[in-house]
């Protein structure tokens, strides 16, 4: 089953790609973090030293998302706690090299998402997202905190503008999930 999914140029990746290539920014795509060989970032600014992942709520056990599997739960359960353990220690491992890793959730607004990753390279002062703003990536009071689905309309790239990188992902399709089976 796991050999089946995809771990590169998802939609939601891909949509991120090209709402950040739209507005300007040049990218390298799928280059291995150094020092790691075998984990690589989905997008890197690299003279900015920044690396975007771009993560799927199963595969990275998002809080808001997590569906924990009913069989060999336990298994699963190990897998994915494995996945969050694997994504701090690349985070604290890019950190210590001075780097700046962002970890974009899959049921992020598209919008929300490329501010997010204009803000963190303007905090790097990279030219492009200082000259933008993120007031210019983002029309005020449509995209909330990281996760909101807000807005409705078109976005210069083809998506609505709150509209979440997993068109799946809507708040009302969310399984009901016990605290219990967070852990």
């Amino acid at each position: 089953m796991m050999a089946a999914q995809r771990s590169r140029d998802t939609k939601p990746e891909l949509a991120l790609r090209r709402a950040l290539h739209a507005l300007g920014f040049r990218y390298r795509v799928h280059l291995p973090i150094p020092g790691m060989p075998r984990r690589r970032a989905d997008v890197t600014f690299t003279r900015w030293r920044t690396a975007v992942f771009v993560q799927g709520c199963f595969w990275h056990a998002c809080q808001k998302h997590l569906h924990a599997p009913k069989h060999n739960s336990d298994w699963w359960q190990q897998k994915l706690q494995n996945n969050v353990r694997r994504d701090e220690e690349t985070d604290t491992h890019l950190v210590l090299l001075g780097w700046l890793p962002l970890r974009i959730w899959e049921h992020e607004s598209v919008d929300g998402a490329v501010g997010r990753v204009t803000a963190a390279l303007a905090a790097r002062d990279h030219p492009l997202a200082l000259r933008l703003g993120v007031q210019d990536v983002i029309k005020p009071g449509l995209v909330g905190p990281p996760g909101s689905l807000l807005g409705a309309g078109k976005a210069p790239h083809g998506r609505g503008e709150g509209e979440p990188l997993r068109a799946d992902c809507l708040p009302d399709q969310l399984p009901s999930l016990s605290s219990e089976s967070r852990t």
